[in-house]
């Protein structure tokens, strides 16, 4: 017979399952799928921390305030060294960093998420054979993003500084909006930039961009000039940006765009034989721009925790 051991898995197991120091390293690639549950997570999971230190509570808020209005900040809570080694019995954590970065030629499959096969209506789009193509999909959307960008860089540089009459070119986007706008706050700049983000936000999840305020009117106006200006200035580096994008008949339809993407929400009363966009022009004229971000009667409300890209 062989020799006995009183240990479970044999002799020598102990020496073997001593304690040992191992650096592991994983590399994850995520696609934020569905920002409200994320964020939610993050917020439970700061909630069971610890504080220590002078301002433990103020710790806290801040914590809670960076991972509700952040991506970044609410995988950082989540995937943090301590936390993960915790669900890993037999195991401490003795260290370790997090590191988190954008990749930066992520780009939504709009192939995938606008198909051409003509059998379904996407994003609730209207009746017909007019459809928003991948290719127009993928223009509108780096339109959107290239605004958001150049919002926030106003914002860095320019903080709450009035729009200057005859200084509207050191504005890349807030001097382009109507002159009433240019002395408004820091905040109602930051909320104008959120809008652009947030239509894009539609398209990368596969849906229309429909405006669901006046402030989203505004936006998607902008990007749809923009796209049409930098189709005709640069076709060639559209073409590029295009990639294998399957091409259609419908592809760069701006004036499809207009009759299609306006006036499935908001204002439907007044004169008939105005057009959706004359209509909320009247809209945007008569309320004050601090109103233009309420959501119209018919549209569901965005979330309110969303946040902001910075």
């Amino acid at each position: 017979m062989g020799e006995r051991s009183d240990h479970p898995q044999g002799p020598g197991a102990a020496e073997d399952s001593g304690a040992q120091e191992i650096e592991a390293t994983v590399v994850l690639g995520l696609r934020i799928t569905n920002w409200p549950a994320l964020r939610a997570a993050a917020i439970a999971a700061v909630e069971e921390l610890d504080f220590e230190g002078i301002d433990p509570a103020g710790q806290r808020r801040e914590l809670l305030r960076e991972v509700a209005e952040d991506a970044n900040a609410a995988l950082g809570a989540l995937l943090h060294p301590d936390r993960l080694v915790a669900a890993i019995p037999g195991v401490e954590a003795i260290g370790g960093t997090l590191e988190i970065s954008v990749t930066e030629d992520f780009a939504p499959d709009f192939a995938e998420l606008f198909p051409l096969d003509g059998d379904e209506e996407e994003g609730g789009g209207a009746a017909g054979d007019w459809t928003l193509t991948p290719r127009t999909a993928c223009l509108l959307h780096a339109q959107l993003l290239g605004l958001a960008d150049a919002a926030y860089d106003d914002l860095d540089e320019h903080e709450d500084e009035p729009v200057s009459d005859g200084e509207e070119a050191d504005w890349t986007v807030f001097g382009r909006l109507p002159q009433r706008t240019w002395r408004l706050h820091r905040s109602w700049r930051r909320a104008m930039a959120r809008t652009f983000d947030d239509l894009a936000d539609d398209l990368a999840l596969g849906e229309w961009p429909l405006p669901r305020c006046l402030a989203e009117e505004i936006a998607l106006r902008m990007a749809l000039v923009d796209a049409r200006a930098l189709l005709g200035a640069q076709p060639e580096s559209v073409a590029d940006m295009m990639g294998d994008l399957p091409a259609d008949l419908y592809d760069y339809d701006w004036d499809g765009c207009h009759d299609e993407l306006f006036g499935v929400y908001g204002p439907d009363d007044g004169d008939p034989e105005l057009t959706a966009e004359q209509r909320a022009e009247l809209l945007l004229t008569a309320t004050h721009p601090e109103g233009w971000f309420l959501t119209y009667d018919d549209a569901e409300e965005r979330d309110p925790q969303r946040g902001y890209r910075r």
